[in-house]
């Protein structure tokens, strides 16, 4: 299978999924606190968009924001609804699904600079669909604190 459908398909499903565990929760569980060292659902899907927004930049050459310094990532006090919050999560995923889209094998293949030293273009699509589906356990770990331990995929 070629690079490009490979990568692509991972990604798109990575990301199926962890709509689908989204959409599954009721909207309280979005700016629900389980304890002071607990990130809430917000926070967990804003950390992924900025993961994902920024990887991207990288993976299309263009100069990143700064990383936010400091502990956990946390969302900004607008992320507070099931409708803003998945619609972000759609919108990120869609940028990176077209960056992918726009890339021939060559370009996967192709190298960039990161925190971690040099990667190939299709590492770091790798480590995004990777960091979503971690998430997407925390996800499910929050659905069962709620009562909810039906699968939803």
């Amino acid at each position: 299978m070629e690079i490009k459908t490979t990568t692509l398909n991972a990604f798109i499903g990575a990301c199926g999924m962890f709509a689908k565990d989204l959409e599954a929760l009721p909207e309280e569980a979005f700016t629900k606190c389980f304890g002071s060292k607990v990130r809430t659902v917000a926070d967990i899907v804003h950390e992924v968009n900025l993961v994902n927004d920024h990887v991207g930049m990288v993976m299309r050459g263009e100069k990143p924001f700064e990383w936010p310094e400091g502990d956990w990532i946390r969302a900004p006090v607008e992320f507070n609804t099931k409708t803003v919050i998945i619609k972000a999560f759609q919108d990120s995923s869609n940028r990176i699904i077209e960056t992918i889209n726009s890339m021939t094998e060559a370009d996967l293949e192709g190298t960039v600079q990161t925190e971690h030293g040099e990667r190939t273009r299709f590492e770091r699509c790798r480590f995004m669909t990777l960091h979503i589906w971690y998430h997407s356990g925390q996800l499910n770990f929050v659905q069962t604190l709620l009562g909810d331990d039906g699968w939803h995929w």
